[in-house]
C-alpha cells in the first residue's frame, strides 16, 4: 500500500491494485487556518471507494471535502452519533447535520466490525476521545499490509486487544500533539492532554507492533484555547530510536510506500 498525507489528520490509502480510501479528509478548519494559512492541505489523487471518519469534530469531518472525493452519494463509514443535549454536543452537531442533510451513503459502524470493501478489509477499533465525544479508530488492510489511523485518541487500554485482533500494524498514523483544550462547554478545564503526546504515541506504536509511524495532528498552537506540546515531532523521533520504529514525517501531498515485511 501507499499512504499519502493530506494534511492535519487526513490520509489517502492507495492499494497497489489501484483503488483508494480517505480517512479524516478535510480542506480547512478555523484553528489551522490561523496557524497555517497556505499549504496546509493536499488533495487526494483520485476518486475514493469510501471516506472513513474517526469522529465528527470539524478538523476530522468535512462533508463538502468528502463529497468531492467519493461523490454526492458516496460511501462514508463513521462512529455512532453522540446521544447528548445540544450544549453537550457542541463539537459534533455541525458535522452531524451536514451528514444528515447530504445524499451520502452514511453507514454507522460498531467497534470491532470488519467491512469488506475489496481490495480493502476495514476494521473499526476502539478509541477514546479526550473530550468525551464518540470516536473510532480504523485498521485498513490490503496488499498483505495494515495501516492504523488513530484519529485524535488519547492513550487507553485497548491497544493490546487491537494488536491481537487486527495487528500487527505496518504503519501507524498517530496523533502526537498532546493538546490541552480550554473551551466554554467543558469547564472546569483540564490541564491534561486531550490527545496523545509523542511519548504516548510511541508507546501505542510499540504495543501495536508497528514498523513505522506517520505523525499527524500537529501544527496548531492557539493558546489559551488549544495549547500544543512543544517539539512533538522531535520527541517522537527520540522515542522511535528507543523503540526501533521508523518515523515517516510527510509534508501534505507526500506519500510513503509501505515496504514488504522482512
Amino acid at each position: 500500500m501507499r499512504v499519502r498525507r493530506l494534511g492535519w489528520a487526513g490520509i489517502e490509502v492507495i492499494s497497489h491494485r489501484g483503488p483508494s480510501l480517505v480517512v479524516d479528509f478535510v480542506r480547512d478548519f478555523s484553528l489551522l487556518r490561523v496557524t497555517q494559512p497556505d499549504g496546509a492541505f493536499a488533495e487526494p489523487e483520485g476518486t475514493a471507494l469510501a471516506a472513513l471518519v474517526t469522529h465528527l469534530h470539524e478538523d476530522h469531518t468535512d462533508v463538502a471535502a468528502i463529497q468531492s472525493v467519493v461523490g454526492d452519494t458516496g460511501l462514508v463509514l463513521r462512529p455512532a452519533p453522540f446521544v447528548a443535549a445540544s450544549d453537550e454536543a457542541v463539537f459534533t452537531d455541525g458535522a452531524e447535520t451536514d451528514l444528515e442533510t447530504s445524499a451520502l451513503n452514511v453507514r454507522i459502524v460498531d467497534e470491532w466490525r470488519r467491512i469488506q470493501l475489496p481490495p480493502f478489509t476495514i476494521t473499526a477499533v476502539p478509541a477514546v476521545d479526550g473530550l468525551g465525544d464518540p470516536q473510532l479508530n480504523w485498521v485498513i488492510e490490503a496488499d498483505g499490509q495494515r495501516v492504523f489511523h488513530g484519529g485524535d485518541t488519547i492513550f487507553h487500554g485497548y491497544w493490546w486487544l487491537i494488536a491481537k485482533r487486527a495487528g500487527p500494524i505496518d504503519l501507524a498514523v498517530l496523533p502526537i500533539n498532546g493538546a490541552v483544550v480550554n473551551v466554554p462547554h467543558l469547564q472546569p478545564s483540564s490541564p491534561l492532554p486531550a490527545v496523545m503526546t509523542p511519548e504516548q504515541a510511541a508507546q501505542a506504536a510499540l504495543i501495536l507492533g508497528s514498523r513505522a509511524v506517520l505523525p499527524m495532528h500537529f501544527g496548531v498552537h492557539q493558546p489559551p484555547v488549544y495549547v500544543e506540546a512543544a517539539d512533538a515531532v522531535a520527541r517522537l523521533a527520540d522515542a522511535g530510536r528507543q523503540f526501533s520504529f521508523r518515523v515517516v514525517n510527510l509534508e501534505p501531498g507526500d506519500g510513503y510506500d509501505i515496504p514488504p515485511a522482512r
